[in-house]
């Protein structure tokens, strides 16, 4: 009799036990799809959100190309009209696209950047180079001086040879006292045995060119 009641009370001990274990196992079961489902409702999340991403960058890109065609097209219609009404500005399609003067952090220290680009679709690169000159005053008299005088750019770093475009950047450093009003950029192709020789000299005001960040010049030079 003593032996079943041992027997019993340690069955239900262990009954007990693995009731207990099973309804933790269940618990931890529970949390396990709970969290799962969570993460699923989070990819689902993020699947959407990537989803609208891509297509927010489709109607980006479409857009950029949309608004690339359409300078494209203005810049042509440009082109055309000067060639038109300014026939002085052509030089075997080679544009002046961009003229900068940007600030250092070094007093009367100053870089520069020209942007040329070919709008004509041609197999040849145009050659040539480009010229700087600044007009000004200096100790109130009249005063011009060369890029030579006020950089230490060498010849060959200011010419160009491209079929597509070309950036040709620079610094100059500017005599104390000297005020700039102008700037006279020149863009020339000397003779050769594919192009003709053809210059063009093109002003600018330094206010103009400094003031900005960017500054678009639309020379055309066909």
């Amino acid at each position: 009799m003593t032996c079943f009641f041992c027997g019993y009370r340690i069955g239900n001990f262990f009954h007990g036990f693995q009731q207990h274990t099973l309804e933790q196992m269940q618990k931890r079961l529970d949390h396990l799809y709970e969290q799962q489902e969570n993460h699923i409702r989070r990819i689902n999340t993020l699947e959407v959100e990537l989803e609208v991403e891509r297509l927010a960058n489709q109607k980006s890109q479409k857009l950029l190309t949309t608004i690339e065609q359409k300078h494209f097209k203005v810049k042509k219609d440009l082109a055309f009209y000067e060639k038109v009404m300014a026939p002085e500005k052509q030089a075997d399609g080679v544009v002046i696209d961009q003229f900068v003067i940007s600030n250092t952090a070094s007093e009367h220290h100053y870089r520069f950047k020209v942007v040329l680009v070919q709008q004509k679709v041609r197999k040849r690169y145009a050659k040539g180079h480009i010229q700087l000159a600044l007009h000004g005053s200096l100790q109130n008299k009249p005063t011009k001086l060369a890029l030579s005088e006020v950089s230490e750019i060498t010849k060959e770093q200011l010419g160009f040879s491209f079929q597509y475009f070309q950036v040709i950047e620079g610094e100059i450093t500017l005599p104390e006292h000297f005020t700039v009003d102008q700037i006279v950029l020149s863009a020339i192709l000397p003779k050769s045995k594919w192009q003709a020789y053809q210059r063009i000299d093109q002003s600018y005001s330094w206010t103009d060119v400094t003031e900005k960040t960017e500054q678009s010049t639309s020379l055309i030079l066909d």
